[in-house]
């Protein structure tokens, strides 16, 4: 079964600022876009570079491309299922706007054919959601209307505890 999911928003930053979000990805506290406090801090073997293995919670990856500053891709190595890669681009709009990106492209096998629909990909959505507004907060100092998990999204989180 394909999968394509795409989450993006436009920023109030130059493509530098929004590049250097990617670029704080797994580092600890000063990692400024991966919403590490409500879904498990992104790590990693080793600084962001090709090769790289880590992921966050049960979904494992490498790095398996990486151009600083303007965009990096992961491939999936687990869990079990899930065959292709999500990444992160800083797309500029113009001198003070940049569109950040999040796809993800996949095809899902086996087990993960339910699991993707049923659990996964409502948590990913939300903690994709999650991490947007953490870049828009970085950017902006502020959120208009910060993103909310829905009552499904809720439960799958009690359960997962």
């Amino acid at each position: 079964m394909p999968v394509y999911n795409v989450h993006e928003r436009l920023l109030p930053a130059t493509a530098e600022e929004v590049g250097a979000l990617i670029d704080s990805l797994s580092d600890g506290s000063a990692d400024r876009l991966w919403p590490y406090r409500n879904w498990g801090a992104m790590e990693f073997d080793r600084p962001l570079s090709v090769g790289a293995a880590g992921g966050h919670g049960p979904v494992r990856y490498t790095v398996a491309a990486y151009v600083p500053g303007i965009w990096i891709r992961f491939a999936f190595t687990g869990p079990r299922g899930f065959h292709g890669f999500h990444e992160f681009a800083a797309l500029p709009v113009d001198e003070g706007r940049t569109v950040l990106r999040h796809t993800l492209s996949m095809r899902v096998t086996g087990l993960a054919r339910l699991t993707w629909p049923l659990a996964w990909r409502p948590a990913h959505d939300a903690c994709l959601e999650d991490g947007l507004d953490r870049a828009e907060r970085a950017c902006a100092g502020q959120l208009p209307r910060p993103a909310r998990w829905s009552r499904y999204v809720r439960l799958l989180r009690k359960v997962d505890r």
